[in-house]
């Protein structure tokens, strides 16, 4: 019984021995725990926001002292990071903003939460997020950009707006990576406008559907008078001359058409570049007129000529110049009245075309609605097309004209009022040598 109370009594030792221990150790622990915070609040309060508190390492404790070289690294590398961050945050705005197309940013229900300056002409100014459907309504552009919100890696898709005028857009929807600094936003739509291509396909369709039905009559002319001399006319002397006659008309009508074709695909190749060189207008449109004494002469039409004597020269090129007051005069003498005049004037421009150069043409014919005269420097345009044909018009030259006039970065106007005649003016920079000149005296 002794030795079992004994037992009983080094067993309560132990543990109370072994409790007293893990006391000891836990206050030990505790007061290092403690101290080391502290020693970690003093350096952290020393490396605050402000440089200057360094100054104040001196008066920290010892264990402050044994973890500062540690907490330095901590500090520094918290301020690399930080820098870094706000350099790459304001490349990105930067780059947002630089980007001349509409660009949009959209969170997880499809909100808009940024935009570029560039957007602002479609969605208005993005203040407060708000639905994608609430800028831009159409249901392609919609589901392409919940396609994306759902997991989809991409999508383009293209439509109209219709106001405030029509217009022909790709959007391109892309995932991003969800960010704060990006005001959680999760994809983004590019914007392109790609009206202006829509329209030069479709204008380069019906380019080739005019002039292929241009050349399609004339050559079914052709075969036909051909045929028939090879066949039933084949011994008829009066039919072999009047068809041969009409053959070379046709035959004419598409040298005419090719040149004209010819002639503008040339003048758009170049319509980017200005030219360099010095025209006189005076004696080039005498040289034209002369051109044209005959063929005005088979419609007994007279070309009067007005212009001052100190028209100054005009920066150009002489051949292209010549090849706008022909097709000029050329459609005054064939539109106008027979009997009638044509009447040319020139002169220094004043307001718009203050310093320019101008000279008109003006016949005395019917004159031209005015609800086509927008339409009239088109390709293949046409008011009365049976008789343009009959007249030999290829329903280019007023086409040509204006690319002229573009490339020498001039002005053209045409007026019409029915019943009295119509007016074309064209108006030239004067050439830089003249414009210096001027500017001297």
């Amino acid at each position: 019984m002794l030795r079992e109370h004994l037992f009983e009594a080094g067993a309560l030792g132990l543990v109370s021995a072994i409790l007293g221990i893990a006391v000891v150790f836990a206050l030990v622990t505790v007061i290092s725990s403690r101290r080391l915070a502290a020693a970690a609040r003093q350096v952290a309060e020393a490396f605050g926001p402000d440089p200057a508190a360094i100054d104040r390492l001196g008066r920290l404790s010892p264990s402050a002292h044994a973890i500062r070289p540690a907490m330095q690294r901590l500090d520094r590398a918290w301020r690399q990071h930080a820098g870094r961050t706000e350099t790459q945050l304001a490349a990105a705005e930067s780059v947002i903003a630089a980007v001349p197309d509409p660009l949009i940013l959209i969170d997880r229900q499809r909100r808009i939460v940024r935009a570029n300056a560039a957007a602002a002409e479609f969605i208005g100014p993005a203040a407060e997020p708000r639905d994608l459907a609430g800028a831009l309504r159409n249901p392609a552009l919609l589901a392409a950009a919940d396609a994306v919100l759902a997991g989809e890696a991409a999508r383009s898709v293209e439509f109209t707006l219709s106001v405030p005028v029509e217009r022909v857009l790709r959007a391109h929807f892309a995932p991003i990576a969800d960010s704060p600094a990006l005001d959680g936003a999760t994809a983004i739509l590019m914007l392109h406008d790609v009206t202006t291509l829509k329209r030069s396909e479709q204008m380069r369709a019906d380019f080739i559907a005019n002039a292929g039905h241009e050349l399609k009559t004339p050559l079914a002319s052709l075969v036909g008078f051909i045929e028939t001399l090879l066949g039933p006319a084949h011994d008829d002397a009066d039919a072999r001359e009047r068809f041969l006659g009409i053959m070379r008309q046709q035959a004419g009508r598409m040298t005419r058409l090719v040149d004209d074709l010819l002639s503008l695909s040339r003048i758009e190749l170049n319509e980017h570049l200005a030219p360099t060189g010095g025209v006189d207008l005076g004696p080039l449109l005498e040289e034209v007129v002369r051109g044209l004494e005959l063929r005005a002469a088979e419609r007994h039409v007279h070309i009067a000529r007005t212009l001052p004597p100190d028209l100054p020269q005009v920066q150009g090129e002489r051949d292209e110049l010549a090849q706008i007051f022909q097709n000029l005069l050329d459609n005054a003498i064939k539109y106008g009245r027979p009997n009638g005049e044509v009447t040319v004037t020139g002169g220094i421009g004043h307001g718009p075309t203050d310093g320019m150069a101008w000279l008109a043409v003006a016949d005395r014919g019917d004159g031209i609605p005015s609800e086509h005269l927008p339409r009239l420097t088109e390709r293949f345009y046409r008011i009365d097309t049976g008789r343009s044909r009959e007249l030999g018009g290829t329903g280019l030259g007023l086409a040509i004209v204006k690319h002229i006039v573009n490339r020498h970065r001039g002005q053209l106007s045409i007026d019409s009022e029915e019943g009295i005649g119509t007016t074309v003016s064209v108006s030239l920079p004067q050439a830089v040598t003249q414009t210096l000149a001027l500017q001297s005296g």
